[in-house]
């Protein structure tokens, strides 16, 4: 994607299947553009991303992304973004 953009991880499928979660937030990295964010709004039923979704993005991307916990939604959900650094 070439725009900031928000990818809905908190409904249907993603409440119960934290496999899947993870599986689809790490393809909404990867196909996030350098230069913009994805915001991976989470199910509560997960609990805080800092705690299991963020420790996997770092060390999957290592240096080429930033990330900072948004907030938690009025529904209990989470919004945690996620920068791809442009390219040096």
């Amino acid at each position: 994607m070439e725009k900031d953009w928000t990818k809905d991880l908190e409904h249907d499928e993603y409440e119960n299947d934290i496999d899947l979660l993870l599986k689809d937030a790490l393809e909404a990295v990867e196909i996030t553009k350098p230069g913009y964010f994805v915001n991976l709004v989470t199910s509560a039923n997960f609990g805080d991303p800092v705690e299991y979704l963020q420790p996997l993005i770092e060390k999957m991307y290592n240096e080429t992304v930033r990330l900072k916990y948004i907030d938690q939604c009025g529904c209990g959900g989470h919004v945690l973004r996620v920068w791809k650094l442009k390219k040096l």
